[in-house]
C-alpha cells in the first residue's frame, strides 16, 4: 500500500503544471474514482482541512489522504511522492535556466501552458461549488470581494467562516432537538 500511495503521489507531481490546486482535479480522480481510498464527501472534508492548514494546499491534501489510508507512513509516502518530481525539475531547471531563459521556444511553451492552468485552477473550484446552496454563492462573492476590494485577511475570513459554520451547525442541532 505505501508503494502504491508513493506512485500515485508521483504521478500526480509528475505531471501537473500550476501549483497546488491545479493537482486538486487529478489528486480527486486518483484517491476516490481510481483507488477509492476515501469518498467524495470524506474528500471535500480533507480538501478543507488542507486549505485551512499552513502550507500549499496539494501537499496538505497528499499528507491527509496518506495518513487516512496508512497513517504516519502513509503520509511520509504521499509526500514524498508528490514533492520528488517537482524537487527534481526545479534543480534541473536551476541547473540549466541561465542557459535557456531566453529561448524563445521555452518563452513560448511557459505562454502556451499558461491558459491551461488556469484551466486547471478554475476546475476544482466549479467541481466544490456543485452542490452548493445558492446562499453560499453569496458568501463567496462577500468573501471575495472582502479580501480584494477590503483587502481584508484571507486567514481572519476563513477563521470567521469556521465560526459561522459551527454556529449553523449548532443552531440547527439546537433547532432540531427542540421538536
Amino acid at each position: 500500500m505505501l508503494v502504491r500511495l508513493f506512485l500515485s503521489f508521483l504521478k500526480i507531481g509528475a505531471f501537473t503544471f500550476g501549483g497546488g490546486y491545479a493537482m486538486i482535479p487529478l489528486i480527486e480522480r486518483e484517491v476516490i474514482e481510481r483507488k477509492g481510498w476515501v469518498d467524495r464527501s470524506e474528500f471535500l472534508d480533507l480538501l478543507t482541512l488542507a486549505q485551512s492548514a499552513p502550507g500549499p494546499i496539494s501537499l496538505n491534501t497528499a499528507v491527509f489522504v496518506g495518513y487516512k489510508v496508512r497513517g504516519y507512513p502513509g503520509a511520509i509516502a504521499s509526500i514524498l511522492g508528490v514533492v520528488l518530481p517537482s524537487f527534481t525539475i526545479i534543480l534541473l531547471i536551476a541547473l540549466f535556466f541561465r542557459e535557456v531563459r531566453h529561448n524563445p521556444w521555452v518563452e513560448a511553451a511557459f505562454r502556451g501552458m499558461r491558459p491551461a492552468v488556469v484551466a486547471l485552477i478554475v476546475y476544482p473550484v466549479v467541481k466544490l461549488a456543485k452542490g452548493m446552496h445558492v446562499s453560499m454563492f453569496f458568501v463567496i462573492a462577500a468573501t471575495a470581494l472582502a479580501i480584494w476590494y477590503f483587502e481584508c485577511s484571507p486567514v481572519l475570513l476563513l477563521i470567521l467562516g469556521g465560526i459561522g459554520g459551527l454556529c449553523r451547525v449548532l443552531y440547527q442541532a439546537k433547532k432540531g432537538g427542540e421538536r
